[in-house]
């Protein structure tokens, strides 16, 4: 395992760590589970209580970047105030992150979209700056849910 990163995301679920650990490193190149601890005897603590078998500390590593997670329950949700970046080599690479990811169709703008967890993902082309030089660019791009690279490519006024 790679020495500690800087800053580490850290993610609250409801109940699913464990399945969200596991779906993500399906999806990403480059990724393992890396330590999981599950909460400890629910007579411990009042907050442990209905928590047996679930992670009270999951690490993980996403293509190369650690992440934490846990089972908190339900006081706190996530929310589009944060979201991930996949910068992507091509269209094949956003197409597949888009298909593994997109669980919200009424979530879907510019390349942003939510998985099944609730998390929130901008899924873009590498160089997106490059591709909204141009009025046109940006006005296709505010119409699209998925990023198409050829429909920015060819804008034109």
């Amino acid at each position: 395992m790679a020495g500690p990163t800087p800053i580490r995301p850290y993610l609250w679920f409801h109940d699913s760590a464990q399945e969200a650990m596991e779906y993500y490193v399906s999806v990403f190149p480059n990724s393992s589970i890396d330590q999981v601890t599950l909460y400890p005897d629910e007579n411990l603590s009042e907050h442990f209580e209905g928590m047996g078998g679930k992670v009270i500390n999951g690490e993980f590593t996403l293509n190369g970047t650690r992440f934490g997670c846990i089972d908190g329950g339900p006081a706190f949700t996530f929310n589009e105030a944060v979201s991930f970046v996949i910068e992507c080599a091509d269209q094949a690479e956003i197409d597949h992150y888009w298909q593994a990811l997109s669980a919200v169709p009424e979530a879907e703008a510019c390349g942003w979209c939510k998985d099944r967890f609730g998390v929130s993902w901008q899924v873009v082309p590498a160089g997106l700056d490059l591709l909204q030089q141009r009025p046109e660019q940006i006005q296709a791009l505010m119409h699209m849910k998925k990023i198409v690279i050829a429909e920015l490519e060819m804008a034109v006024a």
